[in-house]
């Protein structure tokens, strides 16, 4: 078979935040006294054009700039950054350009100039609404100081806004999760990402867990009882975590889902990229301390060095790659797009499709195939069937 490359998304990673939050396994580092804004951008392009070769001719529909906490830098580098990019890669016509915001950092005219920049989505993160459980998460601003830069944001002329929630918080109630859920439908964002609290390796929270934490059932029964309430609020629930207004799906988080291409920039930044004409599949990523990736883009610094590896996505690894993401979505999938995302002939994975079925995790036509409620529930399960040595 042969690999179709699907459309192209371009991440911008901003690795400063005012302080790093205890739950966070982002590559995020607290800001230095002063950003480096102008040597980080500059660096930003020299990555790029490293990864150019292998772009040439294709067009970007989405660009992502996530952190940390890019709303750190000013509308201005912001601006610079997206020239530079348009300068060198062919954008689509009303292109989808995200920015991720911290409330606690928001300003009016900040957002202004994001917008005139480009910008033309926003992500905030909220976390919550209540100024108890942000305060357990570590978070610099409370639940009135969110629902005002939303509404600044608003003001500066953005209507398309992703504010992003947590549940099964430090000491959070089935109401409390409820109630941030209603003020989050109340400030009438296109798009809303619930995810529920997970303690990940190498955070603050895994070495030291907070105390209060929601037993599993509870949490279960948190995330069905917001599931509800979005879905009243005419919320289409798209994938494991994301819901959004009819229309406003988050573009650049479907090219992920979809198993299509994107260039990563920045420090730690991820890339993945699909090659026609002789089947590869590439994954690269970026050095990860802002230092280092720095000090390697540096002029005179040797070409490649901001490299932190490469690898190639192998035939055997193909299959579980392509599942792990796409069946975050609950769109079905067909077959002849797996064979274009992967390069493998369907019957590579006939047995793994007959066993979800036979299990009530899959329906399907030998085309076309779709999650089942069940399916949704072993998630886990479903795809690790796909994953061999």
């Amino acid at each position: 078979m042969s690999l179709v490359p699907g459309p192209l998304a371009l991440y911008i990673h901003i690795p400063w935040c005012v302080r790093k939050c205890p739950y966070c396994d982002f590559n995020s580092h607290a800001r230095p006294q002063e950003l480096p804004v102008a040597e980080y951008v500059a660096a930003l392009v020299r990555d790029l054009e490293f990864d150019l070769p292998d772009v040439w001719g294709r067009t970007v529909h989405s660009v992502f700039f996530g952190g940390g906490t890019p709303s750190l830098f000013p509308a201005s580098a912001i601006n610079e950054i997206l020239a530079a990019c348009s300068a060198r890669l062919r954008f689509a016509p009303g292109a989808e350009i995200t920015l991720e915001c911290n409330p606690g950092t928001a300003e009016y005219d900040r957002f202004e100039g994001y917008r005139e920049a480009g910008v033309n989505r926003l992500s905030f993160g909220v976390q919550s609404f209540d100024d108890g459980c942000l305060a357990a998460l570590g978070r610099i601003h409370g639940g009135a100081e969110a629902e005002r830069a939303v509404r600044l944001a608003q003001e500066a002329g953005f209507d398309n806004l992703n504010l992003d929630l947590m549940y099964a918080l430090p000491g959070q109630s089935m109401a409390m999760a409820l109630q941030d859920v209603d003020r989050a439908i109340a400030l009438q964002p296109a798009h809303l990402s619930h995810y529920h609290l997970t303690l990940e390796p190498n955070t603050l929270f895994a070495a030291r867990p907070p105390a209060g934490l929601p037993d599993e059932d509870l949490a279960w029964a948190m995330q069905e009882a917001c599931q509800q309430r979005l879905a009243e609020a005419g919320f289409g629930h798209y994938e494991i975590s994301a819901y959004a207004r009819p229309g406003r799906q988050c573009r650049h988080n479907l090219a992920y889902w979809t198993y299509a291409d994107y260039l990563g920039i920045g420090a730690g930044a991820h890339g993945k990229l699909s090659f026609g004409a002789d089947g590869r599949i590439l994954r690269r990523w970026k050095k990860k301390n802002p230092r280092e990736y720095l000090a390697a883009l540096a002029p005179g610094a040797a070409r490649g060095a901001h490299i932190g590896g490469e690898e190639d996505v192998l035939l055997p690894a193909r299959a579980f790659d392509y599942m792990l993401n796409r069946l975050r979505l609950h769109a079905p999938f067909s077959l002849s797009e797996f064979e274009q995302a992967t390069g493998l002939p369907r019957h590579a994975i006939a047995t793994e499709l007959a066993t979800a079925e036979a299990r009530g995790w899959l329906e399907g036509n030998g085309e076309v195939y779709a999650l089942t409620r069940l399916g949704r529930d072993f998630n886990n399960d479903l795809v690790s069937l796909f994953l061999r040595d």
